[in-house]
């Protein structure tokens, strides 16, 4: 099968590799879209934590159900599915108590070990959501809309609240629209006029600010009675910004830090304590978040296909990758197509096609 492999930070590859088969309890997906995430991002460019290379990249996962392995049953063959690629050892403190999303011994399809970036993938089948009425885009955006479902559920927020989001990246845009459906209210913060734009008048999010341009903590203390944020969510990937957004938050406030950088972050200890403010990280997502997010799609209420601004086929992504990495690329969310069969097993050869 055809396999894109990140060799080194900065350099993708397509290569020829045996296709998996299923073991026991598993289901060999055909990959039909893989979203380019971030983290995709980050790992190409060397600055991923948690990343070793070689690594297949692609987490943001959707396509078709060819066959299964021993205990799995054999309906499922022929529907569509997204993964969850979190793979968890259900043991762990964390894990007992359902925080599954940071297992300690967590291993994230793509991340971790190889990822979906190839003709088919073989997935735990307890990973595997399947769906009858959502596209293969939005199942391939479920997994980035649930990071943001997270950390919104996480933050607590409530109706009536000023929430701020530092980043109108894919994550960012996800963490905006769903602290939108808790009935708050949503500013998003960017230096990038053209996402602030496209977050007004694709995606509903009508108060933008932009740090070049104004100053965001008057702006914040103006339209909250001097009160500035109930609860702040960075999704820069800048380390510069996840210690300015400290200041936005007001007093009894929630920051959730929804971005992960190879780098320190600082407080000054003072203005933490006279706020009482809470300090959050957001990792990953539960299956709850992604129940949540599948839930609102199949309601139409997230747009979240908008976000999908750039496609290409797996076989050009190696050239494609290094431009949509650029600052200036003007891509929100790219996504990979792989609608042409490509290569599969024999025992997806050889199974029944059950599809309508």
């Amino acid at each position: 099968m055809r396999t894109v492999v990140c060799q080194e930070p900065g350099r993708l590859i397509l290569e020829e590799r045996a296709a998996p088969s299923c073991g026991a309890g598993e289901a060999l997906l055909r990959i039909r879209r893989v979203g380019v995430c971030g983290t995709d991002i980050h790992a190409f460019g060397g600055n991923q934590p948690y990343f070793q290379y070689p690594r297949v990249l692609g987490h943001e996962l959707a396509g078709e159900i060819v066959a299964v392995g021993d205990q799995v049953d054999p309906a499922l063959i022929g529907r569509n599915a997204y993964v969850i690629p979190y793979l968890h050892c259900g043991d762990c403190r964390a894990c007992r108590q359902g925080r599954t999303n940071c297992c300690r011994h967590m291993q994230v399809i793509g991340v971790h070990r190889d990822g979906g970036m190839c003709d088919s993938l073989a997935v735990p089948v307890e990973q595997l959501v399947t769906s009858e009425t959502l596209p293969l885009d939005q199942l391939a955006l479920v997994e980035c809309q649930a990071i943001g479902a997270h950390a919104v559920r996480r933050s607590g927020l409530t109706e009536g609240e000023l929430a701020v989001v530092a980043g109108a990246g894919p994550i960012g845009m996800g963490v905006a629209q769903l602290a939108r459906e808790r009935r708050a209210r949503v500013v998003v913060v960017d230096t990038n006029p053209e996402r602030l734009a496209f977050c007004r008048d694709r995606l509903g999010i009508t108060d933008t600010l932009n740090p070049v341009e104004e100053d965001v903590i008057a702006a914040l203390e103006a339209i909250s009675d001097g009160e500035l944020a109930d609860a702040v969510f960075d999704a820069t990937g800048n380390p510069a910004a996840m210690q300015q957004g400290f200041d936005l938050v007001g007093h009894a406030g929630r920051y959730v830090l929804v971005s992960i950088v190879k780098a320190d972050i600082t407080f000054h200890d003072p203005d933490l304590h006279r706020k009482e403010m809470s300090l959050l990280s957001s990792r990953n997502a539960t299956r709850e978040d992604f129940d949540e997010v599948c839930r609102l799609m199949e309601a139409g209420r997230l747009p979240a296909s908008a976000m999908i601004t750039h496609r290409t086929e797996l076989d050009d992504l190696p050239e494609y990758m290094p431009a949509w990495c650029a600052p200036d690329s003007g891509v929100i969310k790219a996504m990979i197509e792989l609608d042409s069969p490509g290569y599969v097993s024999a025992e997806a050869d050889n199974a029944p096609d059950h599809r309508q």
